[in-house]
């Protein structure tokens, strides 16, 4: 019998998903609910970049062509890399274009019967105990026609992503929320869906307040005030301020060796680290403070953050481990100097009809015509709903004081058949989704088994531990694997058998950063 493959989504991870069943003899369908490859970075604004360095941003057997010489590629040109990428391993045809899952059940078992399993999907195994006769049903709408087709799969990778399609909007009291303000509200994601000449007519000549402390956020602003400039300042409202770098190399430091070599993750207590591992990250704590202070003194140096009050709470390396460290657009503190950028911190605001209100200051109001809401995404809701079960989508949200509960950042122990790559974070998301990839690609072909569901639960376990430690401004449910990229990826090569020591030498090893190019060739060992 066929085993048939379903992959949601043809953004980057879904497009490595599709790229590793494929080269495994699976022939996969992958629906994609826009008209082209690409997902999130299709709907970016026109200023852009990437948060890595391209080195570090670039799969494993395919690197930038030699005609980007940027650092930092812009969105226009990340999207010609990944159509590029596609048209290298031919994986357009295996693409539905303008196909959006609307739902996914499982059927063939009852819930019932799952709950008695001691392994997932009853064997340990991707398709489940050949006695199970579980499958998936997707509902998949076809925007061109409007009709809805259902299809069958007996495994399912959900590449949806936690950034895109369900917008956070803020919750107002009556009469107190955008219905009374005269002038118009939007959401970054709508902003970002606009072409590049109608944002343009949109923003110029207008007051603009951003509401928000990320990426989004700061690259909004920076196209408002290049736009405007001082004659209408955009006004930046945040409540939480983070560390936004200014180049890449503090103090003249790689960030590799700093965040992506072993030595940097021996400072660090790691999930399920045994006794020798615990003592040594307690013995190098007060390196991993110097570490941090080191990074906060550069940017400090570079960037007038006392002046304007930006100097965030939590560390650097808390921020770093839950990801919410970013890059700054070139020159960006130029146009807060020049007052085309002007920040102003709130732990609450509401409309009023000429703009916004903070901290209850109603007499004085920060007078603005379009307030861009870059509040984030609902990740965790859109992941939920996208199941038919209710049974699964309790097992999918999990609790509220928690992570995500997901094996290896992929698999949750109770619901069977399936993986979910992109949602959980990493500070170079290509990087990570193509080791998770390679990882499930040798899980399909029966290189190796799950262990135990209340194995699997207890691992997740210690990964919520982890987060909570160090996850700064309590961003724990983000899964961050920010801070030990090198031990997750370990975990991963032990799985599949290949040695875990991807350099040649003890030192080499120790302090050489790691990037997906030492993960090119994974086989396991004989």
């Amino acid at each position: 019998m066929e085993k048939r493959v379903a992959i949601i989504g043809a953004g980057i991870s879904g497009l490595l998903a599709c790229k590793y069943t494929a080269s495994n003899g699976y022939n996969p369908i992958v629906f994609e609910a826009q008209d082209k490859i690409g997902g999130l970075w299709n709907q970016t604004i026109e200023t852009t970049r990437l948060q890595n360095v391209k080195e570090v941003f670039q799969f494993s057997d395919f690197p930038w062509p030699p005609s980007v010489g940027d650092m930092f590629p812009r969105s226009s040109q990340l999207v010609g890399y990944l159509q590029s990428y596609a048209d290298k391993f031919e994986l357009l045809p295996y693409i539905k274009f303008n196909s959006k899952v609307v739902s996914i059940d499982y059927v063939g078992v009852s819930d019932d019967e799952m709950l008695t399993w001691d392994l997932w999907g009853g064997g340990g195994d991707a398709f489940g105990s050949s006695s199970n006769g579980g499958k998936w049903i997707l509902k998949v709408f076809d925007t061109t026609d409007e009709s809805l087709k259902e299809y069958e799969a007996e495994f399912v990778i959900v590449c949806v992503g936690r950034f895109s399609g369900l917008p956070n909007i803020p919750e107002f009291p009556p009469e107190s929320g955008p219905e009374i303000f005269s002038g118009k509200v939007l959401h970054s994601m709508d902003y970002s869906a606009m072409d590049n000449a109608n944002a343009a007519e949109l923003i110029k000549g207008k007051r603009i307040a951003v509401i928000g402390s990320g990426k989004s956020a700061v690259d909004i602003a920076f196209e408002c005030a290049n736009a405007n400039g001082n004659k209408n300042p955009c006004t930046v409202i945040q409540r939480t301020i983070h560390w936004m770098l200014p180049d890449a190399q503090p103090w003249g430091v790689n960030f590799g060796y700093l965040c992506f070599n072993r030595f940097s993750e021996l400072m660090v207590h790691k999930p399920g680290e045994g006794l020798f591992s615990s003592i040594f990250a307690t013995l190098l704590s007060p390196l991993r403070w110097v570490v941090t202070k080191f990074v906060e003194s550069h940017i400090r140096r570079k960037l007038p953050l006392k002046k304007y009050d930006m100097i965030p709470k939590e560390s650097f390396v808390q921020e770093a481990s839950s990801c919410q460290i970013f890059f700054l657009p070139e020159k960006f503190y130029d146009k807060v100097e020049d007052k085309s950028i002007i920040f102003k911190k709130s732990n609450q605001f509401t409309f009023c009809k000429e703009g916004l209100i903070l901290n209850g200051e109603e007499n004085n109001p920060v007078k603005v015509d379009i307030v861009i809401f870059a509040t984030g995404y609902k990740g965790d809701e859109k992941l939920k709903n996208i199941f038919s079960s209710p049974t699964f989508q309790t097992y999918i949200e999990g609790s509220p004081t928690s992570t995500i509960p997901l094996y290896r950042q992929m698999i949750h122990p109770r619901i069977p058949q399936l993986a979910i790559i992109g949602y959980s974070e990493s500070l170079a998301n290509l990087y990570t989704f193509e080791m998770r990839c390679k990882w499930l690609s040798f899980f399909l072909d029966g290189a190796f088994n799950l262990p135990r569901i209340k194995l699997m639960e207890k691992d997740i376990q210690e990964w919520d531990k982890y987060m909570k430690k160090y996850s700064g401004n309590g961003k724990f449910r983000r899964a961050c694997i920010g801070g030990v990229h090198i031990w997750y990826n370990d975990q991963l090569c032990r799985d599949i058998g290949c040695n875990p020591r991807r350099k040649k030498g003890f030192f080499e090893d120790l302090f050489q950063p790691y990037g997906s190019a030492d993960y090119a060739e994974l086989a396991p060992r004989l």
